[in-house]
């Protein structure tokens, strides 16, 4: 195994533990990452409550960055998230911010209620996002930030405010958990209260594979990325040119996540999440579906299964599963290989079944042979 597929695995070692206890939530954690690797942001779209200040929270402990978060109201100050003036260096005829603990200096960022920023934030906010770069009087630095988050309850219907949200690359539209995994959640809450994340040093890794994007092969995604954006374009969905382009970042970041260094056809689910709005998303997932049938990738199986829900794209979420299913020992043990088999064999024909699932398969229906 090279040191890439040894970072991606780390990294996905990460998001299980951001995410355990946090029942739906591993495909925003998994975007998160997917932006990080890519030098992206993400905007999360999702009513109140639904977890969304805490997956960021979560997976900004376990990967050991410096980590900012701010809600936004209408009579937020720009000092509140970008330090205030130095006032000992004001005295001296000098403009300068002190940044100590703020924004500029975060690696991992969250915003909540983004859109409810002044002109003043946001326009501060669009050299921080997009050239990674603080300038405020004399003062003007380089940002080291990996991803920021955004999050709001809708989408704006303001041109300026949508606009700024064009800049968050990757967009998800949560809901809340559904009712057939209100227990699951009430105890994966309590778990989670009770067992505090660890930081895991995974920014080391999350830099492997950040220095891994800028030599990733596009020469067999690009030809395919082509004819999806024209698809597209046919069923009435436009994306900006600065979108189209942009896409191919988060591919060659999939690539890498994936512990590759050349795109293929896998790594082209990306696009979906590049859909400013829920109703492109969805039209786009029934438009694309033969170009996005190939879609996979072990370390982020959960966006991808979201972003196509084709068979192939379940295949690393029913292996995980499978695995952590056979080294278990607790009395549900039974009714988890039982369910498992249930969605294998709904998904699979035993010709159209990949390899190791099928070895996996073979192992649960062997656990149910034994008696209880």
């Amino acid at each position: 195994m090279n040191s890439l597929q040894q970072s991606a695995q780390q990294v996905r070692t990460s998001i299980r533990a951001a995410t355990s206890g946090l029942i739906g939530r591993d495909q925003m954690a998994e975007l998160m990452i997917l932006a990080a690797v890519a030098q992206e942001h993400l905007l999360v779209i999702g009513p109140p409550g639904t977890a969304k200040s805490a997956v960021v929270r979560r997976v900004a402990q376990t990967m050991g960055g410096r980590y900012f978060e701010y809600l936004l109201g209408r009579f937020t100050e720009p000092s509140e998230l970008f330090g205030a003036v130095d006032l000992k260096k004001l005295r001296e005829g000098t403009v300068e911010t002190d940044v100590s603990g703020m924004l500029p200096e975060a690696e991992i960022a969250f915003l909540d209620e983004v859109f409810l920023g002044s002109t003043a934030i946001l326009n501060t906010l669009l050299g921080v996002l997009n050239e990674r770069r603080f300038r405020r009087g004399h003062t003007q630095i380089a940002c080291p930030l990996r991803v920021c988050v955004g999050a709001a309850n809708g989408l704006p219907d303001d041109e300026a405010l949508a606009a700024f949200a064009d800049r968050f690359l990757l967009h998800l539209f949560v809901q809340p958990v559904a009712d057939h995994q209100l227990e699951a959640m009430l105890a994966g809450g309590w778990q989670s209260d009770q067992n505090p994340i660890e930081a895991r040093g995974s920014m080391v890794h999350l830099d492997v594979l950040c220095q891994a994007v800028r030599s990733v092969s596009l020469d067999v995604a690009r030809p395919a990325l082509v004819n999806a954006i024209r698809k597209l374009r046919e069923a009435g969905i436009q994306l900006s040119d600065r979108r189209i382009v942009k896409a191919q970042r988060l591919i060659a970041a999939a690539a890498v996540l994936g512990g590759r260094t050349e795109a293929s056809l896998n790594d082209l689910w990306p696009l979906f999440y590049t859909l400013p709005t829920r109703e492109s998303q969805l039209q786009a997932r029934e438009v694309l579906r033969d170009q996005l049938a190939a879609s996979a990738n072990e370390n982020l199986f959960t966006a991808v299964e979201e972003a196509t829900l084709q068979p192939m794209s379940r295949v690393a979420r029913l292996v995980e599963s499978a695995r952590h299913c056979l080294a278990g020992s607790n009395g549900s043990q039974r009714a988890h290989a039982e369910s498992l088999l249930r969605e294998i064999d709904a998904n699979f024909t035993a010709e159209a079944m990949p390899e190791e699932l099928a070895g996996l398969r073979l192992q649960l229906a062997e656990l149910l042979i034994v008696p209880a």
